[in-house]
């Protein structure tokens, strides 16, 4: 059963998440470890899945799903349905190319490709760290090692206002030329590889690729008159992976120990990779991630492949993903009968041409979540003459047959290198959520 979420824990909890999560990959490591201190052990993709009831996450790259089937097991049968909370863990930001070192006019640079639609000029005159995941060789043929530098390396440098005094009515960045970042000074180009094998601790000739991506050395703090907001990086949709961690450990909690469920439905929490790119991958929501987990785990129950899709068929998935909050400089660019505020709870997501999965089945699934949690929820529907963003909703729904809801959290500044949530929020969200996860009726 569901339990209330103290407002400074959860703000403070989302703080640290963020800054420990400067990638997809981190993002799943904290989960992971968040779930571990919970009970959860991993299983890995090539191992046999457990037979016995048990509290499991797996990994697949910068994706993570995880499952408790100790309440229903032995009580709902092989055909259980699941209740699944989804999210992703990537967000728009530079990321390094392959070849990466040269020399400019005396600078050394790093070229970067833009990852997603982020707002570029967010990431103008920002200190920049790098991130990522190296690839390495190992006895057994290769291995990946994690890093996280914090400190300040790069700067991708405004032009300045005397160099084109109509900065200030608009200006126009290329993604190729401006968005270079400096990282030193010097007539030869810096060693990338040489930096990476430092960071992963092996030698220069072992490094055989990576994954690098930079992201603002800014901490994340509470901001306001009253603190009552939070200025953070990848909010969108980092704050949808914490309160999904925190609601899975908290909805099954109490489950380990009575051995019974409200309702036969197995609780699930899947954070995918790649979905500001489409999703298109072995590891986003288009994959086989989410369908082939759901077999195995009804298959290792002792379930038949009819069991499986019977189970699907008493499944409902919530697709979280953040929510714009009406903008006081813009409040026209907003849907004027559908206003939404940050601190009042988390948003349900609707759009008639299904760029949101909501019907009035998962509508009413989230709303009644909402209630037994004891928070407000508010309604997000985009102005009838501006295009819709998406989600992992339609994906899912489309890739399981399950009854889908998207919903969110209110926030601004969407796909800027610095978003902004209220402080209140993350506590309501994750209790949303762990109500859903875990329902009474």
């Amino acid at each position: 059963m569901a339990h209330a979420f103290d407002t400074d824990t959860e703000a403070q909890g989302l703080i640290d998440y963020v800054d420990s999560s400067p990638t997809p990959f981190h993002a799943c490591e904290q989960s992971a470890e968040l779930l571990a201190a919970a009970g959860f052990t991993q299983v890995r993709e090539t191992d046999p899945f457990p037979t016995e009831a048990g509290a499991h996450y797996l990994l697949r790259g910068g994706s993570l799903i995880a499952w408790d089937t100790r309440a229903t097991h032995g009580v709902a049968g092989p055909a259980a349905g699941f209740r699944v909370v989804g999210a992703h863990t990537d967000s728009p930001n530079l990321r390094l190319k392959p070849h990466s070192d040269h020399v400019k006019a005396g600078w050394q640079m790093l070229a970067v490709e833009p990852y997603g639609g982020l707002i570029l000029g967010s990431w103008l005159d920002r200190d920049l760290g790098l991130a990522g995941r190296v690839a390495v060789r190992s006895a057994g043929g290769t291995t990946t090692r994690l890093f996280h530098d914090r400190q300040p390396l790069l700067r991708v440098a405004q032009l300045a206002i005397h160099l084109d005094r109509s900065q200030n009515e608009g200006f126009t960045l290329n993604r190729q030329q401006h968005m270079v970042p400096l990282w030193g000074v010097g007539d030869e180009p810096g060693d990338i590889v040489g930096y990476l094998a430092e960071q992963v601790g092996v030698d220069r000739e072992d490094v055989l690729g990576s994954d690098v991506m930079t992201h603002p050395t800014q901490p994340s703090a509470r901001i306001g008159r009253r603190r009552e907001l939070i200025a953070a990086p990848r909010l969108d949709n980092l704050a949808t992976s914490y309160a999904g961690t925190r609601a899975l450990v908290d909805a099954t909690g109490g489950q380990a120990s009575t051995g019974s469920a409200a309702l036969a439905q197995v609780p699930v929490l899947v954070l995918f990779d790649h979905e500001e790119i489409g999703s298109t991958s072995e590891r986003g929501a288009m994959s086989t991630l989410l369908p082939s987990v759901l077999e195995r785990i009804v298959t290792a129950g002792g379930g038949s492949r009819d069991d499986y899709w019977r189970s699907l068929a008493a499944t409902v998935i919530a697709s979280g993903d953040m929510g714009h909050a009406t903008h006081p400089n813009y409040a026209e660019r907003h849907e004027p009968l559908h206003h939404i505020a940050v601190n009042a709870g988390p948003v349900l997501k609707v759009n008639t041409n299904l760029r949101y999965a909501t019907d009035s089945v998962g509508a009413a699934a989230f709303r009644l979540a909402c209630e037994q949690a004891g928070v407000p929820m508010q309604t997000f529907v985009t102005r009838s003459d501006l295009p819709c963003g998406s989600t992992v909703g339609p994906m899912t729904a489309a890739l399981t047959g399950a009854t889908t809801v998207d919903f969110g959290a209110a926030t601004l500044s969407m796909h800027s290198a610095r978003e902004l949530c209220g402080a209140h929020d993350p506590a309501m969200y994750a209790g949303a959520l762990s109500a859903f996860l875990a329902p009474t009726r």
